[in-house]
């Protein structure tokens, strides 16, 4: 799980593995898989009209993207454990939460940076209005937060479990 703070992320162990091999993968592999789709297009003559040509070289400007982000995230990663079950919300958490006190209009999501999105949960960054609402509360414990139209809106904390993947 990760926890961002002044330039410095927290990942556990797996997760700075899993990103590891990503980066691994982006700046080896598939620089060569994209190196030839981009030869193979310039072969089929006019660049100007080539579609396969300009969709593999935006596909090469969004892997390089990724590469830098990477490099920047793990040249400032400090790995660590997962977060105690103490019912505390912080990254790596998945929280569940009631709007208004109605325990029938919840929320479960983990608080974790967008590199830990998955189908399994909905993720909200620490950085989010949310995600600093409620931030260091613990199980039962009330919450606001800003809504994007500038009201407040008040949540309570159901309970806050390290997330395992």
């Amino acid at each position: 799980m990760t926890q961002t703070s002044d330039n410095v992320t927290w990942l556990t162990q797996e997760a700075y593995n899993k990103l590891k091999d990503e980066l691994e993968y982006l700046s080896g592999p598939a620089r060569t898989e994209i190196a030839a789709k981009i030869a193979a297009a310039r072969e089929e003559g006019d660049l100007r009209e080539n579609g396969g040509y300009h969709a593999a070289k935006e596909e090469q400007g969004k892997q390089e993207l990724r590469v830098r982000q990477l490099t920047q995230l793990l040249q400032h990663a400090k790995v660590g454990e997962a977060p105690a079950d103490d019912g505390v919300v912080e990254p790596g958490m998945v929280v569940t939460i009631a709007f208004d006190g109605d325990e029938d209009d919840t929320l479960t999501f983990l608080l974790a940076s967008r590199e830990y999105a998955s189908g399994d949960v909905e993720t909200y960054s620490p950085q989010s209005p949310l995600g600093v609402g409620v931030n260091g509360k613990k199980a039962g414990d009330e919450a606001e937060y800003e809504l994007p139209n500038g009201k407040r809106a008040a949540v309570k904390i159901l309970s806050a479990k390290p997330y395992t993947g």
